[in-house]
């Protein structure tokens, strides 16, 4: 049967409304009318109910439709109970229905004077002070949580960069915060809907009575008192009825606009706010100053106050108690038993640093190197195009007291020694004099470098050098490290949540892309071999086009790879030269190519070796020829045949790692491009 319930919650609403069309269109008997009005109470109740139990306003997110049902459903009540009461008024009290008869003779005494005082005291409650107050706190709320909407998306955003935040808990916040906006939005408006009612009841009252003054003596004979007598009384029972629930879902639309966020629900809010003895003990002390007063009432306050100072002293005895200790059960260790976060480490990158340097990782003290790699990270990840993953730094007793080590899938990458009281002085090549300090080498360039004391920061800087502090040394040593093993940082993981991104922009393309033809596993090896090669993952639906494409011929991830560099040829050298700068390039003398492209086609297990000696003669000239453009800081490429690329990539990938190597594919035809060395033949390789 469990299986029918989700059909019929969605058709229960359009046959609710239809229900609400016939009952303000078709004359109903007051039998029903009075199952109606009681239906009316109990959904009021219940309201109330889920406004008092709601913890926090987004809890009920369905209040503001529930009150407009709500509303409407009363309406329709209104108009049908008006048609019985002008049709059979004449006929008695009970002519409408035993509710509104109850209404208006237990309720009101059976005095219609009585009742159109009590009518307008409930009206004055509800439409005055419950409803103009809450329309204006949902009015301002609305106003302050959509001026709030960007910044808190902007907060999400830095926790998801920051890695304090999951992808999926970063979707559930923004998901938490339009809707709120959307809630107090639709409050707003739904404000008007219960200032509305209460306006439509004082008219129906008018109608009615008017109505019943008219339709007594003309069309049923009777005299003015008693027309008045019995279509006010009626009028006034039906404008009870309908008030009563009217006023119950104003005061639940107060409490859920003027609630605030709290692990409670209402109740316990308050009970917590006024559980406290110093609140009871001034209001104990105030009522029995009054209690003495000549001419107070004597009996009524000062039972009033011992109750307060009783309740004041029994709270004092609460707050008195020692808190609960709890006291924990010893855990029986097996001593053979070895768990699994004994061995393993969730973290992919780490951060060991010894002793020495844990200044620099303290908040406390004003520690720069937090804050650092969380802008590394971020600024990588947006060159890369995949977010990286989030680095810890932990102090290890075996590393020295000044040193670090970056450690990378369990692999250090990286390590050396920072002084955290001095400030590093980078030799670029424009400083003039020598400074007085510890000399060493930069960790991530290579650079001369000096270890000075921060006071000499200045004037170094004067004698043009470059001042850092130890935090951006070891920040940049991460960049650096980080943006050369990116391919490492890359997994399954990070793949599945780059084809999600796309998958909002261009389903298709990811529906062609995977799991048919390619599974998840060979498209991350695609994508770590561009990664590995210094292709970022920004322009992520170029490269899943070329992929797509690409993977119609073969799905191999070494032939995938070598086959999608052509169509990314313009992604590559964007890097190395301008638009109007022709691309620097370097070749290979035609018969050491030819002698290669030999090599590898004889090379039927793919190992893409070159014989030792000439590949060593080859590092030798391309090391000698690349040297005038290296001082010089200018990029250039090394530009071969497609069939030995992957080999030459390997051989220069020891002296040379940022040097790309192209195939002839790669370089679009409208590029210009610059020849600057052609590396000879093998007989005019330097022995």
């Amino acid at each position: 049967m469990g299986r029918f319930l989700p059909g019929a919650r969605a058709s229960a609403l359009p046959v609710a409304i239809l229900l609400l069309v016939l009952v303000m269109m078709v004359p109903i008997p007051k039998q029903l009318l009075d199952v109606f009005f009681i239906t009316n109470i109990a959904i009021s109740l219940a309201v109330l109910m889920v406004a008092l139990n709601a913890r926090k306003p987004l809890d009920f997110s369905s209040f503001p439709t529930v009150l407009l049902f709500a509303t409407l459903f009363r309406l329709g009540l209104n108009v049908a109970s008006t048609r019985v009461v002008l049709v059979h008024g004449h006929e008695g009290e009970a002519a409408a229905g035993h509710v509104i008869e109850a209404f208006g003779t237990f309720l009101i005494g059976g005095d219609y004077v009585v009742g159109i005082f009590v009518f307008a005291i409930l009206m004055i409650i509800n439409l005055i002070v419950v409803t103009k107050g809450a329309g204006r706190v949902s009015e301002v709320s609305a106003r302050f949580t959509l001026d709030a909407l960007p910044g808190k998306q902007m907060a999400i955003d830095a926790d998801l960069n920051a890695g304090l935040l999951t992808p999926d808990e970063a979707k559930a916040r923004r998901i938490e915060v339009s809707t709120e906006a959307d809630f107090y939005g639709a409050m707003d408006g739904s404000s008007k809907f219960v200032k509305g009612d209460a306006i439509a009841a004082l008219l129906i009252l008018a109608a009615n009575i008017i109505g019943g003054l008219i339709l007594g003596p003309l069309s049923h004979g009777m005299s003015i008192g008693d027309a008045a007598r019995t279509y006010v009384l009626l009028a006034i029972g039906d404008a009870l009825v309908a008030q009563l629930p009217s006023l119950m879902l104003s005061i639940a639309a107060a409490m859920i606009v003027t609630r605030v966020a709290s692990t409670h629900d209402l109740a316990g809010q308050i009970g917590t706010q006024f559980g406290a003895s110093r609140t009871w003990t001034p209001v104990a002390v105030i009522l029995g100053l009054l209690g003495v007063l000549p001419g107070m009432p004597h009996f009524v306050i000062l039972p009033a106050a011992a109750i307060a100072g009783f309740a004041a002293w029994k709270l004092r005895q609460i707050e008195r108690r020692p808190a609960p200790v709890e006291v924990a059960v010893a855990e029986v260790v097996d001593p053979s038993r070895i768990g699994w976060d004994e061995v393993t480490d969730a973290q992919q990158v780490n951060i060991d640093i010894g002793y020495g340097l844990v200044p620099l990782v303290d908040e406390r003290r004003g520690g720069p190197l937090m804050g650092r790699i969380t802008g590394v990270r971020r600024q990588l990840s947006k060159e890369l195009g995949f977010v990286v993953p989030q680095a810890r730094v932990r102090d290890d007793i075996n590393v020295g007291p000044y040193s670090y080590r970056i450690v990378i899938n369990g692999v250090c990458v990286g390590e050396d020694q920072v002084s955290p009281d001095d400030m590093l002085a980078l030799d670029t090549g424009q400083a003039v004099g020598s400074l007085m300090g510890k000399t060493v080498k930069d960790p991530t360039f290579g650079l001369d470098a000096t270890w000075i004391a921060k006071g000499d920061a200045d004037a170094a800087t004067g004698m043009g050098f470059l001042v850092v502090d130890p935090g951006t040394v070891i920040a940049t040593h991460l960049n650096h490290l980080l943006g050369s093993h990116a391919a490492d940082l890359l997994g399954p993981d990070e793949v599945q949540s780059l084809l999600d991104g796309l998958k909002d922009r261009a389903g298709h393309l990811v529906a062609s892309l995977t799991p048919q033809p390619l599974p998840l596993t060979t498209l991350t090896q695609v994508l770590k071999g561009l990664l590995a090669e210094g292709i970022a993952l920004k322009e992520f639906r170029r490269i899943a086009s070329a992929i797509a494409v690409a993977a119609q011929r073969t799905q191999d991830a070494e032939d995938l790879l070598e086959l999608i560099r052509p169509a990314l040829g313009a992604l590559i050298i964007q890097k190395l030269c301008g638009v109007r700068e022709p691309l620097r390039v370097m070749t290979l003398e035609g018969q050491l190519e030819g002698l290669l492209g030999q090599a590898m086609r004889a090379d039927t297990q793919r190992r893409h070796v070159i014989e030792p000696d000439l590949g060593r003669r080859i590092v030798d000239a391309l090391q000698r020829a690349a040297q005038p453009l290296v001082a010089e800081a200018k990029p250039f490429a090394l530009v071969v045949q497609p069939a030995i690329r992957v080999a030459i990539r390997k051989l220069v990938r020891t002296c040379l790692p940022d040097t790309p190597v192209l195939s002839f594919f790669e370089v679009p035809e409208e590029k210009q491009v610059e020849v600057v060395a052609v590396i000879g033949a093998p007989g005019a390789l330097p022995a």
